[in-house]
């Protein structure tokens, strides 16, 4: 039994060490993939599903100011703020949990980002403590810049779509630099759920989006 739990805990820091590489290396090399776009990809294949993978890189300069101040006040409003995890946040949503109101989420774009690149959709106390460990290792490594062209590049925004460019071609059939004002809220709002939600049927989140945005001075 103890020399099982040694294993465990080798393997468990093995991996974590590989994680924690993997953001390291995120800072000079671009993803080509990520365990989200994997699991996808395995989930048709056990499901006999088509599965088509739409996915470019491209620099957060090619990428309109427009759909980051809407990823950012739709996801994260608070992402310049703090440092990994929004405790302000976090506390105002545990109050109203308690009080018995919906819990809306207080996960930053660094935390679905990591768990974009390492665990999945999947939920878990295991991916729950790895992720909060990993969290401020791509604060430091990553910077905030880097941190928010990756989640731009990565995130899912529908069936096989991976990544602002392929997700304004194929909502919007606009490159990502080009995409509106109003483009970009429909977009952002779907995030939360985009396998079930589409831009267009999203306007009236999309608006509250727009009303962050112009409160956020953008």
């Amino acid at each position: 039994m103890r020399a099982s739990f040694r294993w465990l805990v080798i393997v468990a820091v093995s991996a974590w060490l590989l994680a924690a590489l993997g953001l390291v290396a995120a800072r000079f090399i671009n993803p080509p993939t990520t365990a989200v776009q994997m699991q996808r990809r395995l989930q048709a294949w056990i499901h006999h599903r088509r599965y088509r993978k739409q996915f470019r890189f491209i620099p957060l300069s090619q990428i309109s100011p427009n759909l980051q101040h809407a990823v950012i006040a739709a996801e994260d409003a608070r992402f310049y703020q703090h440092h990994g995890f929004d405790w302000h946040q976090i506390r105002i949503d545990a109050g109203e949990d308690m009080d018995g109101g919906r819990l809306r989420g207080a996960s930053t774009l660094d935390q679905q980002l990591v768990k974009n690149l390492f665990f999945g959709t999947g939920r878990s106390f295991f991916r729950k403590g790895a992720e909060f460990t990993l969290v401020p290792v791509a604060e430091i490594v990553l910077g905030k810049r880097r941190i928010l062209e990756l989640y731009l590049n990565l995130v899912e925004w529908g069936p096989g779509i991976y990544g602002a460019d392929a997700a304004c071609r194929y909502y919007d059939k606009t490159p990502a630099r080009s995409i509106d004002r109003q483009e970009a809220a429909r977009l952002a709002a779907i995030l939360p759920a985009p396998l079930r939600w589409h831009p267009q049927r999203m306007n009236r989140y999309s608006e509250i989006i727009l009303t962050r945005m112009r409160q956020m001075g953008w």
